[in-house]
């Protein structure tokens, strides 16, 4: 039987995708009428199409910050802008790639819940449910940092998790990530491609995720769907991710498939998830609806994908509170994995807490940060031509390169492999009682293996 599809589904849904195709896309308006800018579109998820002028200078930017931006980014409509350095940190916030991927784990018990379930669908309901989670916090419109070459980020003291994260590669830009407890092990690739549209982007998610429930030995595989940044520019900046996310069940074939919603007219569907978990003939055995932004909720179905009678919809995620009038929008969590409070003893120096220009921008100094910025992006650049004329080649510390070429929608992906040898360390560092106490704010960011610029 072929599997139901969330967006032709009668009855249950209440925001079908036929509707919002009907009502059309967000509301969008050319910002013609603003000199300079001619060819430029707002979207407003609110729908609203009175005083688009009004509208298009609301967000972030003053005046000259948006005139300068644009003056350097306009050339670059059309074009992959993953590997551009020259970005204003005024756009940014005090957190790199590295920290995002360990954002992931805060809802990190729905997969304690995974590996414990001895339902195979219900396995699947908190495991998508975690996935699901993850996107409260990418709804967040600042950047982050690019990671050096070189540089880590390393968590524990949240959910008996490891976590250890390294950038890999700085052409074209990919981050490895590591991450295990006594339930799981949390395995990604990660890499970015992007298209620029001038006052919005497209980003394709080209990485893969790997995630093994120990009990088992289940093996799930992640593809989730592409993201839309709209008015980067003109309008308040906000994200959507149009399109389905699949979690595959590798060892049985069973999968779950989640369709996010579009933002339609006066934000119709906007944040919505709808889906089910199938088993491996293909045949619908849980519904899920909810919003990426709020909770999830699962209730059992029949063949048909309804509601099997006498059963309810139950809550599996809610998002947690967060901090009110947050200057970057953080959650809690965030704070948490920015601060030291989940930095293990004997800090790696690559970690990225030690950055100078995400420190400064943290404390609201924009000229320092953006100097720092400057500064590690020179010198990085000067260690590649240092490697190079020394005929050496980068090796990542923690995550080996394989000979594996994962293809995925959007590109062709090479996977790196966590090699264990952080465990190793951590390990040695943990059981030695020589490790004298230090203020880890005193080390020096250092990510660089070629110390000797001068000699290139």
């Amino acid at each position: 039987m072929a599997p139901k599809d969330p967006k032709q589904s009668g009855g249950f849904f209440a925001s079908m995708a036929s509707t919002l195709t009907n009502l059309g896309s967000a509301m969008t308006k050319s910002v013609n009428g603003i000199v300079g800018y001619e060819g430029l579109e707002v979207i407003n998820p609110d729908g609203s199409s009175e005083d688009l002028e009004d509208e298009a200078r609301k967000g972030r930017w003053k005046q000259e910050d948006r005139d300068g931006y644009w003056k350097v980014m306009q050339k670059y409509i059309g074009s992959d802008v993953t590997s551009l350095v020259t970005l204003p940190v005024l756009i940014f916030e005090p957190m790199t790639m590295l920290q995002k991927m360990a954002e992931l784990m805060e809802y990190s018990h729905l997969l304690d819940l995974a590996d414990e379930c001895e339902d195979p669908y219900m396995r699947l309901v908190y495991a998508s449910s975690f996935f699901i989670s993850v996107y409260f916090a990418f709804q967040r419109t600042w950047k982050p940092f690019n990671p050096i070459l070189g540089e880590t980020y390393e968590m524990v003291n949240h959910g008996g998790i490891t976590f250890i994260s390294e950038q890999v590669s700085h052409h074209p830009p990919m981050s490895a990530g590591h991450a295990e407890n006594e339930h799981f092990i949390y395995d990604i690739t990660s890499k970015v491609k992007t298209k620029f549209l001038g006052n919005s982007i497209d980003i394709y998610p080209v990485g893969r995720t790997r995630l093994t429930l120990k009990k088992d030995g289940v093996v799930l595989d992640l593809a989730p769907p592409p993201t839309k940044v709209n008015n980067l520019i003109f309008g308040r900046t906000w994200v959507d991710s149009p399109g389905d996310m699949v979690l595959t069940n590798l060892t049985t074939g069973d999968k779950v498939v989640l369709y996010f919603q579009p933002c339609g007219w006066f934000g119709s569907g906007r944040y919505e998830v709808d889906g089910y978990v199938y088993n491996s003939a293909e045949e619908p055995k849980i519904l899920m609806t909810g919003k990426w932004n709020e909770s999830m909720s699962y209730q059992p179905c029949d063949s048909e994908g309804e509601p099997l009678p006498g059963t309810e919809l139950k809550e599996v995620w809610r998002v947690a509170d967060v901090p009110e009038n947050d200057k970057f929008q953080y959650t809690h969590f965030a704070h948490k994995i920015n601060s030291f409070d989940t930095a293990p003893k004997k800090l790696l120096a690559s970690d990225s807490r030690l950055r100078p220009d995400r420190y400064a921008l943290e404390q609201g100094d924009l000229s320092k940060a953006g100097f720092e910025k400057s500064s590690l992006e020179e010198r990085q650049r000067d260690e590649k031509k240092n490697r190079v004329a020394k005929g050496q080649e980068f090796t990542p510390r923690w995550f080996d390169k394989t000979d594996e070429i994962c293809p995925t929608t959007w590109d062709d992906l090479e996977v790196y492999r966590y090699n264990g040898k952080y465990t190793e360390h951590r390990a040695a560092v943990d059981n030695s009682d020589s490790v004298e106490a230090i203020d880890v704010k005193s080390i020096e960011f250092n990510p660089w293996q070629y110390e000797n610029l001068a000699a290139a």
